[in-house]
């Protein structure tokens, strides 16, 4: 099994993809490219059995249904403009969903800067889809959306605090126990770039959850038809050692 993880951001600057090989008893980080461009990013989702995106691949249907209405002129006055009229329109419910089991809220898609990634990414998959490559936003097809500091936080390991020049000794030191935990995990000639960019361990960690979910280690939408129109965060359900201890379904 291949499968490909996508740290996406707006810019290809700040854009990591990950080439995870999957054996028997082993996975090696075959590739990681910082700077991946459309077509970088395009291409490691067609060669991928799967592919794990950090990045929103919807947004929430009340936004999209207010943004309508407003263009329309149809919008009808809400009784109140509170805090909880404009929480459905800034989560997903996915967002619910993650926040309700981990305790982290993804960022709003709708309300922060978040959003130009998922532009961009609503273009690289309606390429995606012109080349047959399946994308459903619910998981069923190549692609999963991830959240790695959730992921990391289920799998027990640190989740804050690695991003960025300021967190370079927490993201070695968390490099170093993701070694420890999976063993089996080779990173190559690429460990030394995921001690220095969060971009790049976020892109591994993204192939890590692609396989998670690959191996029905994930917990799927509760609802199907919401999913595949907002998106849905797959986070594991099992551990570390499920990734290479589960055969693939």
């Amino acid at each position: 099994m291949r499968t490909a993880g996508i740290d996406l951001a707006a810019e290809a600057a700040r854009t990591a993809v990950a080439v995870v090989e999957w054996g028997a008893e082993s996975a090696v980080v075959v590739d990681l490219l910082l700077g991946a461009d459309d077509d970088a990013v395009l291409g490691a989702v067609a060669a991928a059995d799967l592919a794990g995106i950090d990045c929103p691949l919807g947004w929430p249907d009340a936004f999209v249904d207010l943004v309508v209405a407003h263009r329309d002129g149809t919008l009808l006055p809400p009784p109140s403009s509170a805090r909880a009229w404009r929480r459905p329109l800034a989560l997903r419910a996915t967002d619910v969903d993650v926040h309700a089991r981990t305790g982290l809220t993804p960022l709003s898609v709708s309300a922060d800067r978040i959003a130009h990634a998922a532009m961009r990414l609503a273009a690289i998959l309606a390429s995606a889809e012109t080349r047959d490559i399946p994308c459903e936003r619910d998981g069923s097809g190549r692609i999963v959306e991830v959240y790695p500091a959730a992921a990391l936080k289920l799998w027990g390991q640190v989740f804050r605090g690695y991003k960025g020049r300021d967190g370079a000794t927490v993201r070695s030191e968390l490099v170093d126990s993701l070694m420890r935990a999976a063993t089996w995990l080779d990173l190559g000639p690429f460990e030394e770039l995921c001690r220095a960019s969060d971009d790049a361990l976020d892109a591994v960690l993204c192939a890590l959850v692609a396989r998670s979910a690959a191996v029905g280690r994930t917990r799927g939408a509760t609802d199907i038809a919401v999913a595949r129109r907002e998106g849905w965060i797959h986070l594991p359900t099992g551990t570390l050692a499920d990734l290479i201890s589960t055969p693939a379904t």
